[in-house]
């Protein structure tokens, strides 16, 4: 096992406080394609340099510095309304979880499936993120309220997104987590329940502040019913390639 190179993976399956530069990174783009695409790529690197290292890890400093950080990054959403720092956030939380699977061993392809897994979630959340600024210039929970009865669509789609960003059956994240919890230990199992828990409670707050409540009167437009369809497309073939995967 060669520690330079697991330390070097920790920049991108983010350990705090080496996380910070994926989290730096992220704050410097603003295009969403740019954004998305950085968290989709970004951990795949790490991935392949913890393969390179070797796995399974031995000893156990890097699974439960990978669990303090995504349990850590969980906690933190509870306090972040910006929803592009949110979905940061999210990923790292996700991300970190990655070290448990490589300290039980598994192949290559299941590591690269797992951070692929949770990455769907926070990608959508970029695009989300840039709807709701393009329409308020800002995209904080709370800015606009009752989104369900006033633009529907775009509230079915901040919904879905952040279902899936809570890893709630059946997205992505929920095969992959359900994956992790089936394969490792019980120590490991209850700190990533617990990480599991704090985004259901992060996400639950972010849909009480914007897609419930009264209404807030803004005129905001709904978004575009061939963007809707495109998005729905994108999320159920992430759903129909995890299902896959699993074989379930």
């Amino acid at each position: 096992m060669n520690t330079l190179l697991l330390l070097l993976a920790g920049f991108f399956l983010p350990l705090f406080p080496l996380s910070m530069a994926f989290n730096w990174l992220l704050g410097r783009f603003n295009n969403p394609v740019v954004r998305a695409a950085l968290i989709l790529v970004w951990p795949q690197i790490g991935v392949l340099l913890v393969l390179t290292a070797g796995v399974p890890l031995t000893g156990s400093v890097f699974l439960w510095w990978g669990l303090i950080t995504a349990a850590f990054y969980a906690w933190r959403l509870l306090t972040v309304r910006e929803l592009g720092q949110w979905a940061a956030m999210l990923a790292t939380s996700a991300f970190a979880l990655t070290w448990v699977m490589a300290a039980d061993g598994a192949r290559a392809i299941d590591l690269h499936a797992f951070v692929l897994g949770f990455a769907v979630a926070p990608a959508l959340l970029v695009a989300v993120t840039a709807l709701l600024e393009r329409r308020l210039g800002a995209a904080y929970s709370g800015l606009v309220t009752g989104m369900a009865r006033d633009i529907p669509r775009l509230a079915g789609l901040i919904t879905v997104v952040l279902l899936a960003a809570m890893a709630l059956p059946i997205s992505p994240g929920f095969f992959v987590m359900l994956d992790l919890l089936l394969e490792s230990d019980p120590a490991p199992v209850i700190v990533a329940l617990l990480t599991w828990l704090l985004w259901s409670w992060a996400g639950t707050r972010l849909l009480r502040d914007t897609v419930f409540g009264p209404r807030s009167g803004k005129n905001v437009a709904d978004l575009p019913v061939p963007l809707a369809w495109a998005f729905a497309g994108v999320i159920v073939a992430a759903v129909v390639l995890n299902l896959i995967w699993t074989g379930v």
